[in-house]
């Protein structure tokens, strides 16, 4: 039991033990019942009234305890609605006076929560301002008045930042522009003219407005002063071209050249000038030599036309190239041919390019494919056979790859141009594999020319055994032994020829073999047969010695024959072709 209730349980026995005792009171004095009563009633409502006072006192501080119960929760709403936040969730099971207490609170602490971010809605609504001045945009769109949320207020700040930086990105702008724009103006010789170029060059750049409009119109003006210049320089560059050309048909001397290097470089104003003086002057001097001039123009139409692979009957086709009458209109014809010259150059650069990087490689193959048949080349020791034979080999894989590349190239432009690509008067990859099989053609002729060769000195050597065979081990001449010798095998179209047999075992040698020995045996005087045209000297004792005991094994006959023949007396300095081997 609560102490209240046990002092009210008090309070009530105190009240009847005081009645009792009133009671006693009475009966001892003997007042009579309707006094009793009387007095009993007063007792009754004085006691009444006190309780009466002390429960309307309650009961008021009940009342007010309730009234600020529900102006705190109408302040709480209105300022969960001012801040944004959820609505305030009282806390059940409590007293009257908790739920007061605790309503207040929270009322406290979002009515500071509102001042705070007032004052800060108020310094970010300041720093806003002098921003939207200075890039001359709209001010964020928040109501000063209204408190504004958390997230609004993060988003405030985040707009400041973002406009800072842009503040900083169009200050930057504006400064890069307004240096290229003295420096265009300084290029093209002007001032200021108009008010906003006045304010440009001239205004501080902390008071200037950074805004769109403003960076456009920056942009503009210089997009203007480039053009102008880009003008002038497109001027300048038409005019140094044709000074150069003119100076070099004229054969203008490099001194007086380099006095005028100045003007070559700069584009300004006064080079303008310049250039359209000297070039004034230089059509002067054309005039006057007609002849060098067109000249000198058809020594570079004849580059051009090498270098767009014309062929002789396009290069015809321009019929004043070959006229030798040196006039103004013929001059006009030049120029103006020179002119599509070069623009046709230009236009199928890559193409043409590609077809001289193909020429030259092809040229080169071909080059390293004549090296790999000379014999000199296996006497080199600088290591160049192996650098030809990777690079001959790098070329055969790389021209393919290039032909593969081409032709997608020259499909492309064909299908834009509607017309074929040609070089020097034909189709590109058709001449390509003409010289591909040309190619092919040749290497089988050289093969068929090696074989052939081959096989007539295969015969000479059959027929007359001149053929010196290398031993596989190096001795001394003369020095050979015949049991070891090893005798040799000769071929003729895949098929070995049979060992001609000595007389004095089997049968004599075919009768036309005799017959063809005949000239050579009946002229030999020693080692040495004459010739009756052109002739070969008498090689060295040594080398005939070794000659003629490498072929004894197997052509016994001859060897004898020849033996004797060395010891007639013709003059051995000449022999015959069949034996110059020996």
């Amino acid at each position: 039991m609560r102490k209240s209730e046990v002092l009210a349980a008090e309070s009530v026995a105190c009240l009847n033990k005081a009645l009792c005792h009133l009671k006693d009171i009475w009966e001892e004095i003997g007042i009579p019942e309707d006094q009793r009563l009387q007095r009993t009633n007063v007792v009754k409502n004085h006691i009444k009234g006190l309780l009466d006072m002390m429960i309307t006192e309650e009961e008021s501080l009940r009342t007010r305890l309730l009234s600020s119960i529900e102006a705190c929760r109408k302040q709480l709403d209105t300022l969960c609605l001012e801040l944004q936040l959820p609505p305030f969730e009282e806390e059940r099971g409590v007293t009257m006076l908790q739920q007061e207490k605790e309503i207040r609170t929270q009322v406290e602490m979002l009515v500071k929560e509102r001042t705070q971010r007032m004052q800060q809605l108020k310094a970010l609504t300041e720093r806003d301002q002098g921003l939207s001045d200075t890039l001359c945009s709209d001010p964020y769109a928040l109501d000063p008045n209204a408190v504004p949320s958390l997230e609004q207020l993060d988003g405030f700040r985040q707009h400041i930042a973002s406009q800072t930086t842009e503040k900083e990105r169009r200050r930057a702008e504006f400064v890069g522009i307004k240096r290229q724009i003295i420096l265009c103006m300084d290029d093209l010789d002007q001032l200021p003219e108009t008010s906003f170029e006045k304010d440009i060059i001239c205004e501080d750049q902390e008071a200037f407005c950074l805004s769109k409009d403003n960076i456009a119109s920056l942009k503009l003006l210089l997009g203007q002063l480039e053009e102008r210049k880009a003008e002038n320089q497109a001027v300048c560059e038409a005019h140094r071209e044709k000074i150069q050309e003119l100076w070099d048909r004229l054969q203008v001397p490099q001194e007086e050249r380099e006095l005028f290097s100045e003007h070559m470089v700069v584009s300004k104003k006064k080079n303008l000038d310049a250039l359209e003086a000297e070039g004034r002057r230089l059509m002067e001097l054309k005039q006057l030599n007609m002849q060098n001039v067109t000249e000198a123009i058809r020594s570079e139409i004849a580059v051009l036309w090498e270098k767009c692979f014309f062929s002789s009957d396009q290069q015809q086709a321009f019929v004043p190239y070959y006229s030798n009458d040196f006039t103004e209109q013929l001059l006009g014809l030049h120029e103006a041919e020179i002119l599509r010259l070069k623009q046709h150059y230009e236009e199928h650069k890559e193409l043409f390019e590609g077809v001289q990087r193909w020429e030259e490689s092809w040229r080169l193959f071909l080059e390293l494919e004549k090296k790999a048949t000379d014999p000199s080349r296996f006497t080199n020791r600088g290591g160049n056979l192996l650098k030809e034979e990777k690079q001959k080999a790098e070329l055969h894989k790389s021209l393919p790859k290039l032909e593969k590349k081409l032709k997608a190239q020259i499909d492309v432009w064909e299908q834009e141009q509607a017309r074929e690509f040609l070089v020097n008067g034909q189709k590109f990859l058709q001449f390509v594999e003409e010289q591909w099989e040309l190619h092919r053609i040749e290497k089988e002729n050289e093969k068929l020319e090696r074989q052939l060769k081959k096989s007539k000195q295969i015969e000479v050597d059959m027929l007359y055994g001149t053929a010196v065979r290398t031993p596989t081990k190096r001795r001394f001449l003369g020095t050979t032994t015949p049991s070891k010798a090893r005798k040799p095998s000769y071929s003729w179209n895949n098929c070995v020829v049979p060992s001609v047999r000595t007389p004095g075992r089997s049968k004599p040698p075919l009768a036309g073999l005799q017959e063809r020995n005949k000239e050579n045996m009946g002229q030999v005087t020693g080692l040495g047969v004459p010739l009756q045209s052109g002739g070969f000297k008498t090689l060295a004792s040594p080398q005939r010695n070794f000659s003629i005991n490498s072929v004894a094994s197997t052509y016994s006959e001859f060897a004898r024959d020849l033996s004797k023949a060395t010891n007639t007396k013709s003059k051995p300095d000449i022999l015959n072709s069949t034996i110059a081997h020996l």
